[in-house]
């Protein structure tokens, strides 16, 4: 089992989590988050002229546990779902999962994911 956390633009929430949905990926956590990347933030023109730099910006970090032979699957929907082709579409971290556990019947493996 792989846990796969990505880390996306706000407004594309509704759209990887239609894509996993329709890969039979159900189970999934969201969390809003501020970060940054190689970008390093915007700048923006101010009033007067002066430019302000906002070098947190808001993130979806989304988080997924799936069988191995669904990783890939899984990994091509999220990168299909949240690119825009523009600076801070995000990134996607794949870190292996020893076990699962489901609470309400002691399942274990991939049956509990």
């Amino acid at each position: 089992m792989k846990k796969i956390e990505a880390i996306i633009r706000p407004e594309k929430l509704n759209d990887v989590k239609q894509a996993l949905d329709d890969l039979g990926l159900h189970g999934m956590n969201f969390t809003q988050v501020t970060g940054r990347g190689s970008q390093r933030g915007i700048v923006h023109q101010g009033r007067g002229g002066e430019t302000v730099t906002v070098d947190m910006l808001p993130k979806v970090k989304m988080e997924v546990v799936v069988a191995d032979i669904a990783v890939e699957r899984a990994i091509d929907a999220i990168i299909r779902a949240a690119r825009t082709g523009n600076i801070g579409d995000g990134k996607i971290f794949v870190l292996p999962v020893d076990e699962a556990v489901r609470v309400r019947t002691g399942e274990r493996g991939d049956v509990a994911v």
